[in-house]
């Protein structure tokens, strides 16, 4: 369920972005959001890399191809029912029965179509809002359309009860509300089935509430608009299809304005959505596409930002795509694969780079606050056997984000290795307050201070062939400081942070890594926990090396399925909770200093590494197998690959 915004929101203030080409031999790219990009010769590998801001640099997405014209029919096609309607056939609509998520069905009405409109046996607030949008008579409206007297009769009985037992406003009933472009769209296809299923052109003068009621619902979304979200979208869509349905021209004109207002706002120049997930910006990739097809299909024209912020966001969601060929779990999403959308890079990474056109992009950088970046797309190595990741940064939580800046998901090895724990639904409970919160992602968490929905920076940012490295600074509980710096190496590929927390008072700091839920952890010392299914060829060594601070006798612990405190749970989708490993690695005092390194590798293959001083500087030794790499740590954070 889309949460809902006050009507006549404000638009979001949404800043330019730049996405960085990162593929070149013998240079190292600087990147600065809101700034240009520059490439500069390397003088050596690892060196620092300049602090003066790089000039900027245009995406370049693949060549789209030509979307299917649209027949301006000058009409508004059915919208169908999202699925709502799968598990309500049409005998047990007749008994006004109504079944949505994994709960079992209900009856809400006594078999005459009847309702019991305030209906809400499972405490929640989706169940009930899908029962007001009407979705779930999809089954009966179909087959009304085709003829079925019985199964016509009745939902339209169903509707107009509705009609009656919530006249307009219907404002102070928030499921009614959430519902109502839902339920417009359903009103739109219960007037096309009575006109197909009785054969006639007019709308018989028995159903002149239906018209009515479709008049008081564009009436609704006129003074309530829920501004540039998806749901206030969904809204205009359904008001543009009152307006074709019924002629009304100031309908279409609003909607028609109202979007073109709104295509702006809910998707950037370079493609990021202000949803503040990766699951709704899929969803909003469709929406728009369905908002451009309904305007030309009834005569209207819409703006051409509408396709060029959708071609962003194809890009945008190309490179969010992980090596599993799956979206990243980043806002409120559950588990799910990107569409391959044809003519775009999208194709490419939904099909696991079977069809379509390679991105010309590895790594991107998002001023919304978004990273994502890849080893690669399949050139050298298999597609599902390079590395991908996310990192979160920029503006503070809204709408349908998560208290997630500075977290990381990574995949490697043709699996996930750190996960965002998703999306547990809508009802307001521990659960959803714990998907929310800063201690379900992988960052440096302070359990002990009070958190806060401040803005994250990032700071600096430079990409080689072999390594991309970011430096996050924010202030993520009151009184605390911290910064992040992340070094994601390729062959052998692996992560490394650095963490810094720093506050007037004592504290407990925890760096945090949640596990996907197959995984089993072993600590085999203060510095090592290992994780891997049993069974599996690949572990995830997790190494906790001792930097500028001893490690404390609790320096690793781990956490699986919590319940008070909540804690060590994944939700792949908001029906389904499972117990997940959390690693925590833990500090006490004013300042905590964690370096980490997150290491997949293979069965056989030993990790290891070893620290040492020069120079004044910091060195870290690792061996992943027969491969050997070392980082250099100075003393403002800065990591480096130097080997």
């Amino acid at each position: 369920m889309a949460s809902r915004r006050a009507g006549n929101t404000v638009g979001l203030a949404v800043v330019c972005l730049v996405v960085c080409a990162v593929a070149f031999a013998g240079a190292v790219k600087v990147l600065l959001p809101g700034q240009r990009e520059r490439s500069v010769a390397a003088t050596a590998p690892g060196s620092p890399s300049p602090s003066e801001p790089p000039p900027t640099v245009s995406p370049s997405p693949s060549a789209p191809s030509k979307p299917t014209p649209v027949a301006r029919t000058g009409t508004y096609q059915c919208a169908g029912f999202s699925g709502i309607d799968a598990k309500i056939p049409l005998p047990t609509l007749l008994r006004d029965t109504f079944a949505w998520g994994d709960d079992p069905p209900y009856q809400v009405g006594d078999g005459s179509g009847d309702i019991r409109w305030r209906s809400d046996p499972y405490s929640k607030p989706s169940w009930y809002m899908w029962l007001h949008s009407l979705r779930w008579l999809g089954q009966g409206i179909t087959a009304g359309g085709k003829g079925d007297r019985r199964a016509l009769t009745h939902v339209m009985a169903i509707i107009q009860d509705w009609v009656r037992d919530n006249p307009y406003s219907w404002k102070g009933d928030l499921g009614a509300w959430e519902s109502t472009m839902h339920r417009t769209n359903v009103l739109i296809c219960a007037r096309q089935a009575v006109l197909s299923g009785l054969k006639v052109r007019q709308l018989p003068a028995q159903y002149a509430w239906l018209d009515q009621a479709l008049l008081d619902h564009a009436r609704f979304m006129t003074e309530n608009w829920s501004g540039p979200s998806n749901h206030g979208t969904d809204e205009s869509i359904a008001m543009f299809g009152v307006g074709c349905t019924l002629n009304r021209p100031e309908l279409k004109t609003l909607a028609v304005e109202r979007l073109t207002e709104a295509i702006t706002t809910a998707i950037d120049p370079q493609g990021s959505t202000n949803e503040q997930s990766i699951g709704y910006a899929m969803f909003n990739y469709n929406l728009w596409g369905r908002a451009s097809t309904v305007l030309h299909r009834c005569g209207a024209d819409p703006s051409p930002v509408i396709d060029e912020r959708r071609r962003a966001l194809a890009e945008w969601l190309a490179l969010a795509t992980t090596s599993t060929g799956q979206l990243p779990q980043v806002g409120d999403a559950i588990r799910q694969k990107p569409d391959a959308v044809p003519g775009t890079s999208l194709e490419y990474a939904a099909s696991l780079g079977k069809k379509g056109t390679r991105p010309t992009q590895r790594t991107g950088v998002f001023d919304a606050g978004y990273i994502f970046g890849r080893t690669g797309w399949g050139e050298t190595r298999a597609f599902t056997e390079e590395s991908t990741y996310t990192i979160r940064f920029g503006p503070g939580r809204r709408y349908h984000g998560h208290q997630d800046h500075t977290s990381m998901t990574y995949t490697s090895h043709g699996r996930d290795i750190l996960i965002d724990p998703g999306h547990s639904g809508y009802v307001d409970d521990k659960w959803q307050a714990w998907t929310k919160d800063h201690s379900a992602h992988n960052v440096m968490y302070v359990p002990t201070a009070k958190g806060t929905g401040a803005e994250t920076r990032l700071v600096s940012a430079a990409i080689a062939d072999t390594s991309e490295y970011y430096a996050l600074a924010d202030t993520p509980a009151e009184g605390v400081e911290r910064t992040r710096d992340v070094l994601v190496l390729k062959d052998p590929d692996l992560i490394i942070t650095l963490d810094r927390g720093r506050s007037g008072t004592e504290q407990h700091y925890e760096t945090l890594w949640h596990l996907p839920a197959d995984q089993k952890v072993t600590v085999t010392s203060p510095t090592t926990a290992v994780a891997a299914e049993p069974g599996d060829q690949v572990k995830t060594h997790l190494l906790q090396i001792p930097y500028q601070q001893a490690l404390p006798a609790n320096a690793i612990t781990v956490v699986r399925g919590s319940a008070d405190p909540v804690q060590g749970w994944y939700f792949p989708t908001i029906f389904d909770r499972q117990p997940a490993p959390v690693v925590k690695f833990n500090r006490s005092g004013p300042t905590a200093t964690i370096l980490s390194a997150l290491v997949p590798a293979n069965r056989g293959e030993t990790v290891a590494f070893s620290t040492r001083t020069a120079g004044g500087m910091f060195f870290v030794d690792l061996t992943v197998g027969k491969r050997k790499t070392t980082i250099r740590v100075t003393d403002n954070g800065r990591l480096t690959r130097i080997k």
